[in-house]
């Protein structure tokens, strides 16, 4: 079976989560774009989704899905996204799409988030898959200095732009084993808008799409 399959296995089964006349946030990405697919089907019993991204509007749109802005939904009762990888205690890493800022607002701001993916993307260790950082361009050489002294190399992300008009640092060569410590870390160096640690604020439950169907994972 393909990842893609397995994407959309993961995806279809979110859509037990999503309530009767609610409003719900959505993220961005290849699994999220098969999410939002199947929520088409459903999209009379929605009162509302808040995007996390331009791409994941256009998409929200062209289904003839109904749009809030956050901050007139406020509190959301529950968030579907991605990840790039996860750990056990469902910490992730996200932004591999460039929109971890938006990501982390609405993550942030909901009840309940339910991260949905293939079953590659489980992992004991965070950190195989570059770190992504949100960075003001000013500080771009700043920012970069700073990485490299915790160990970090990292790369520009060429021809780059986010929904916000900051560029993306991808971070190589990370173990990271305290996911927490790291993301408050990052989150102190002058410049950094958003790092693609979702530590502190981890999933709540992980729908991992196998060949086999769809495992449940809480942490």
């Amino acid at each position: 079976m393909s990842d893609d399959e397995m994407k959309k296995r993961a995806a279809e089964a979110a859509l037990e989560y999503v309530g009767d006349d609610t409003v719900l946030g959505v993220g961005t990405g290849s699994t999220v774009n098969y999410f939002i697919a199947a929520l088409a089907h459903i999209k009379h019993r929605l009162d509302g989704v808040v995007s996390s991204s331009e791409a994941t509007t256009r998409r929200l749109k062209a289904a003839g899905i109904p749009l809030l802005d956050l901050n007139a939904a406020g509190p959301l009762p529950l968030y579907v996204d991605g990840a790039d990888e996860a750990n056990r205690r469902l910490q992730l890493i996200k932004g591999g799409g460039g929109a971890l800022t938006g990501e982390k607002i609405v993550a942030a701001a909901s009840e309940r988030f339910v991260c949905i993916a293939d079953q590659s993307k489980l992992v004991e260790v965070l950190g195989a898959f570059p770190l992504p950082v949100e960075v003001i361009p000013m500080a771009r050489s700043h920012v970069g200095r700073e990485v490299l002294k915790r160990g970090g190399q990292p790369v520009l992300r060429e021809n780059f732009i986010t929904d916000n008009g900051h560029l993306i640092l991808d971070i190589y060569n990370l173990e990271i084993f305290d996911p927490v410590e790291l993301e408050a870390e990052f989150n102190s160096i002058a410049g950094i808008v958003t790092v693609g640690l979702f530590a502190r604020r981890p999933a709540d439950v992980l729908l991992l799409g196998t060949a086999d169907g769809v495992r449940t994972v809480r942490p």
